[in-house]
């Protein structure tokens, strides 16, 4: 029997807490379908430096390249704050982006019924939303060189390759074929050369794709567009920056950040998910905080992963089982709401999980 091996990066903050509750979902997903997992865990980021001087260390990068997935948690905390820049636990996460070449990043933007009250935006606008950001994920200004700050002046280099644009939008039109058809790249055309240069190569490679349609548009008004007509949008194409402003910009639309996933898909098969949110360290160890962006990464590596497409979307039914039943943590809660912990969320998702009808068969 094939051994399907994860390494389980808890980090930093609240990272901890709500990979436990995504384990507690995984193990719920091993009994129903009768499989296994081999999980080891490994430090990264602000646990890195406590426990090797680094925030990637090096027996954490070798086990998650070894791995056929990483989960992980989220990495940061205030107490690290007085370090050098290059050396904080933000690094670690940067570092071993680059370091597996996991250039694709998948943000699914979904609005649930039962949540449209979240949004701070009109029931009407949100409902229906389904968004599918596709950003890239080791170009652009957080990896450009030179970098430098200096006493009176600051430097970070906005640049691109031709291979990086090209694989990143045949990324995007690919995912486009199984949705919607509709491919929206996001760029500063009208300023920035790398922009140019972006849309340029975007436009070659949708020669490949003659069923998707594909449309261009600014940044600027990117933003606005997704407040005013999120609904317009079914796959959004974008840079770096970008796509780490738009997609958080995007959650809102959910109503909490705390529901927002993401697959970061690279070469040779390496793959890593976690949510799309921060550590939030000032709320560890409080059992407060939403784990639904936690185990809906699971979720997303069950079916980019393993190929458990069909078995995987049960843990999002699990989900939207639980929230029609009015479960809710803080962030997503009406006023005078009942509010459970992080724990006892993930207790109710996997007790669901548990009572869903099982497929007839897995992949």
């Amino acid at each position: 029997m094939t051994v399907r091996k994860i390494a389980v990066l808890p980090g930093d903050g609240i990272g901890p807490e709500i990979v436990d509750q995504a384990i507690k979902v995984l193990k719920a997903f091993e009994q129903k379908l009768s499989i296994s997992f081999e999980l080891e865990y490994a430090p990264i980021g602000g646990a890195g430096i406590d426990s090797n001087g680094i925030p990637l260390p090096e027996s954490t990068l070798k086990l998650s390249q070894a791995a056929d997935a990483v989960l992980l948690g989220a990495v940061g905390d205030y107490k690290y704050d007085d370090l050098d820049p290059a050396i904080r636990p933000e690094q670690g996460l940067l570092q071993i982006r680059k370091a597996m070449n996991l250039y694709a990043n998948l943000r699914p933007i979904k609005a649930y019924k039962a949540l449209l009250h979240a949004s701070t935006l009109k029931p009407e606008i949100v409902d229906g939303i389904d968004i599918m950001v596709v950003r890239e994920l080791t170009g652009g200004l957080y990896f450009g060189r030179p970098k430098q700050r200096e006493e009176r002046n600051a430097l970070d280099t906005m640049t691109y390759t031709y291979e990086e644009i090209e694989r990143i939008a045949h990324v995007a039109f690919k995912t486009a074929q199984k949705r919607g058809k509709k491919v929206c790249s996001v760029d500063k055309a009208n300023v920035l050369a790398t922009s140019q240069f972006w849309r340029d190569i975007v436009e070659a490679v949708h020669k490949d794709y003659s069923d998707v349609a594909l449309s261009h548009m600014y940044v600027d008004n990117a933003a606005m567009q997704l407040i005013r007509n999120p609904k317009q949008f079914d796959v959004l194409l974008t840079e770096n920056t970008f796509g780490d402003i738009l997609s958080d910009e995007a959650s809102m639309l959910t109503g909490s950040l705390g529901m927002l996933p993401s697959a970061s898909l690279g070469a040779e098969n390496h793959a890593m998910y976690e949510p799309s949110h921060g550590s939030a360290p000032k709320y560890a160890g409080q059992n407060k905080v939403n784990p639904i962006a936690q185990i809906m990464s699971l979720a997303m590596m069950l079916d980019h992963s393993f190929g458990y497409t069909k078995e995987a979307q049960l843990i999002e039914q699990a989900v939207v089982h639980v929230l029609n039943q009015g479960v809710r943590t803080y962030d997503i809660a009406e006023p005078g709401q009942a509010i459970v912990g992080t724990a006892e969320m993930g207790d109710a998702i996997a007790k669901a999980l548990l009572e869903l009808p099982a497929p007839v068969s897995a992949s």
